[in-house]
């Protein structure tokens, strides 16, 4: 197997000469590590001609510690004294006080693929500001490991961007954040300036995680596997309802449950349903207070549900199958309950949920979306970097 290289590998191997005499700012987590474990913040220390000024957290913070959705606070590093500056806390876009003195912003994050994934935002609206403080924005990019081919899901409608859906696009996207930084800076941002986008080196849009050459390195707490980045974009939804995602178990986003629901009973259903590429098994589960989820639904409280067994990743559609989940539990579970402003953030329209609320067939309600993917792949296509 050839490893892929990753863009601030490529960066390294150039002397980082794009960067030199530059006073840097670093956008990163613990995923900014080179195969061998280097971290770009090491890396970028120990230039001579690179000054790394201030550092800056998405979510979780700068070492990917805090729990989803916990306020990140600004302070200085304890291990290398840097100024670092919370992106998930007071301010989610760098203000101009967290940019004075800097010359560029680096941005090194990996992603899983699912448009509500918050380091899409972050990206987002660092580069914003960078362009309109006229300094330039460099992505460094790292693989989709859920595929650059797949792309699944509604289109967000406008009128429900938020930071968990910034932009117009699927909930499956099929782009490396590294792409979807051209198409953002020229469809969506207010403001025009320098985007340079580091090219990974041997990755091809077919590739699955597993056939990157990398090891898996969290992104989040609560994303342990590239299985449970597969599941997630349509897994995720249920954190838009009143099921337990499987925070607080050893399954995050692979098993969904709740207090009320009969296992062996939602298992059968889904399965006679054939959907391609999964199968469901019963499982039972206790929510337990974790590092990674120390609030997580129905906590201490045993739970019945399903474990998605995903059997053909090729074929496996997890947004769709997400749909049939919840429409399942609707159906045959009366406790089952929307948090209708959390799932319309989420789903990037109200329009998922009221059809389910109408009982229409989730088959029926994803080829209503066709249209919107059709329109966005023809969109993509001028922002692919990466054509195999």
């Amino acid at each position: 197997m050839v490893r892929v290289r990753v863009g601030m590998e490529v960066l390294r191997d150039r002397d980082f000469r794009p960067l030199w005499g530059m006073r840097v700012g670093a956008i990163t987590n613990p995923t900014g590590r080179t195969y061998e474990g280097e971290h770009l913040i090491d890396l970028l220390r120990a230039h001579p001609k690179v000054r790394l000024i201030a550092l800056f957290g998405p979510e979780h913070g700068l070492r990917g510690d805090r729990p989803d959705g916990e306020a990140v606070e600004s302070g200085r590093d304890p291990e290398t004294r840097v100024q670092v500056w919370s992106l998930y806390g007071d301010a989610r876009k760098p203000t101009p006080e967290m940019l004075e003195g800097l010359d560029a912003l680096v941005f090194d994050v990996q992603d899983v693929g699912a448009r509500f994934y918050t380091f899409l935002a972050t990206m987002s609206l660092a580069m914003e500001a960078a362009f309109e403080a006229g300094m330039p924005f460099f992505a460094l990019d790292r693989p989709n490991p859920i595929t650059g081919v797949h792309v699944e899901g509604n289109v967000l409608d406008p009128r429900f961007s938020s930071f968990v859906g910034p932009h117009p696009i699927p909930i499956r996207h099929g782009m490396t954040l590294g792409e979807l930084s051209g198409m953002i800076a020229r469809e969506w941002l207010s403001a025009q300036g320098e985007l340079q986008v580091v090219r990974m080196e041997g990755w091809g849009r077919r590739m699955w995680w597993e056939e990157t050459g990398w090891p898996w390195r969290s992104p989040s707490p609560n994303m342990p596997s590239p299985s449970a980045a597969l599941c997630y974009p349509g897994t995720c939804l249920a954190e838009g309802t009143n099921l337990s995602e499987g925070r607080g178990t050893e399954r995050p986003f692979e098993q969904v449950g709740a207090p009320w629901i009969r296992g062996e009973e939602l298992a059968c259903e889904l399965n006679r349903r054939g959907l391609e590429g999964v199968r469901f098994e019963p499982v039972a589960f206790i929510p337990e207070s974790l590092p990674s989820a120390p609030h997580p639904k129905y906590k201490g409280i045993r739970c019945e549900g399903v474990r998605f067994r995903v059997m053909d990743r090729k074929a496996f559609r997890p947004v769709r199958t997400g749909l049939h989940m919840l429409a399942v539990v609707r159906e045959r579970f009366p406790d089952f309950a929307f948090l209708e402003d959390r799932f319309d953030r989420l789903a990037g329209t109200d329009r998922l949920r009221k059809a389910l609320q109408e009982g229409k067939d989730p088959d029926e309600i994803a080829a209503g979306w066709e249209g919107e993917v059709e329109a966005f792949l023809r969109l993509r296509e001028g922002y692919l970097l990466y054509k195999r």
